[in-house]
């Protein structure tokens, strides 16, 4: 369209420009003495349009001529670029295909060509620590830090990560804590100090970062579970020296944690070592009551062996407690043994075997063979202990 509008401008010039020769009787004098030079004004005009575009066109074509060496370096900058952008986007699929060296390669060639160097150098570093070349990985990212890019974070959680690969969970919160001073606060970055603290077993930090990853959904549920259950283990483990400070440290635990069934065996556990079979016991009726837990049940039949002191009395009332479950878990084999040691614990001979042959009757364990035949020497039964002690060494074999 707009090839047609000057298409018809021109005609229209042209027609008016023939008119106006037919029209104007007008003349342009030159005289230089002794010359004389006359011509019409119309031929004049036309000349002095033709001069001015002979002018210009000569004008154009000098600039172009002094200007070509600046032409020719631009372009060869730009042909540059764009090799190393080309060198850049190959060392990336190639990163991702698995081909380390050659990733490595490319990105070099791209840093050369000054397409995102920082960019490039990070990706020839993550290539290097692929083919366990450190030394060059560490040159890459210190070129990569004096690229002048503004890189800094994406540099520091790279080291992370490669330290993290590497199991040097130190290096990698060092290098994390240095982001933002007292720690990192982009999700990406606490992720990975969650998993540099877990590393050197700062447990308080653990909680605290898993907590509060939880709290923006940053993180799936199961993995922030088994974080908690981990560092509260750990920290129950610490505190297992002295009874009051494991008390302290069992308090400090959130209620809907203590109930947790591995938690609340740790607990248990360093609870009865320590001689306080009282909060053991409390620690595992409490979960029990929340979540039924096979290795807690077992654990509660074990508590009278861990204190020698303990009464046989205490042991009928715990005996009660399980038989009240008992009614909602009559087939349950781990309960049904658990009860058959606290009446032995208590002397009840009778109701221990009747309990231990039940829970045979469910499920055929070493432990429950183990616990018959003790219970028959107990009572005198020589033959039935060597019998269950068979039997028990059969199953150890299987």
């Amino acid at each position: 369209m707009r090839a047609l509008f000057w298409l018809l401008v021109v005609f229209a010039a042209a027609v008016a420009l023939v008119l106006f020769g037919h029209a104007d009787n007008g003349y342009v004098l030159f005289v230089y003495p002794p010359y004389r030079l006359e011509t019409s004004l119309l031929f004049f005009g036309l000349a002095a349009v033709a001069v001015f575009a002979a002018l210009y066109v000569l004008a154009r074509l000098a600039h172009h001529v002094l200007a070509l060496p600046v032409h020719v370096r631009n372009f060869r900058k730009r042909r540059k670029r764009e090799r190393g952008q080309a060198a850049l986007a190959s060392a990336l699929q190639s990163y991702f295909e698995g081909r380390y060296a050659r990733a490595e390669k490319e990105a070099s060639q791209a840093h050369a060509a000054g397409a995102s160097p920082g960019l490039a150098a990070l990706l020839a570093a993550r290539a290097a620590h692929q083919m366990r070349n450190f030394e060059r990985r560490d040159e890459w990212l210190e070129s990569a830090g004096a690229a002048g890019e503004g890189l800094e974070v994406a540099r520091q959680i790279s080291r992370a990560e490669l330290a993290l690969q590497e199991r040097d969970f130190s290096a990698a919160r060092d290098a994390l804590k240095g982001l933002h001073g007292a720690g990192p606060k982009h999700i990406a970055s606490l992720r990975l100090l969650l998993r540099a603290e877990r590393g050197v077993g700062n447990w308080e930090e653990v909680l605290r970062i898993a907590s509060q990853l939880a709290k923006r959904d940053a993180i799936a549920p199961a993995v922030v579970e088994e974080y908690t259950v981990q560092a509260h283990i750990a920290l129950l483990a610490r505190a297992a020296s002295d009874l009051a400070t494991l008390q302290a440290r069992w308090r400090a635990i959130p209620a809907r944690e203590q109930v947790q069934p591995r938690v609340a065996a740790a607990g248990a556990r360093h609870a009865a070592a320590l001689g306080a079979a009282a909060l053991a016991r409390e620690i595992i009726e409490k979960s029990l009551a929340s979540e039924w837990s096979a290795q807690l049940i077992a654990l509660y039949g074990e508590l009278p062996a861990l204190e020698a002191t303990e009464r046989a009395a205490e042991a009928r009332r715990r005996t009660e407690r399980a038989e009240k479950w008992l009614l909602e878990r009559s087939e349950d084999p781990r309960l049904l043994a658990t009860l058959g040691r606290l009446c032995a614990y208590a002397e009840l001979w009778g109701k221990a075997q009747s309990y231990f042959e039940a829970s045979l009757s469910f499920e055929e364990t070493r432990e429950a063979h183990l616990e018959l035949a003790r219970l028959a020497e107990r009572t005198g039964r020589e033959a039935d202990a060597q019998s269950h002690f068979r039997r028990a060494a059969e199953l150890s074999g299987a």
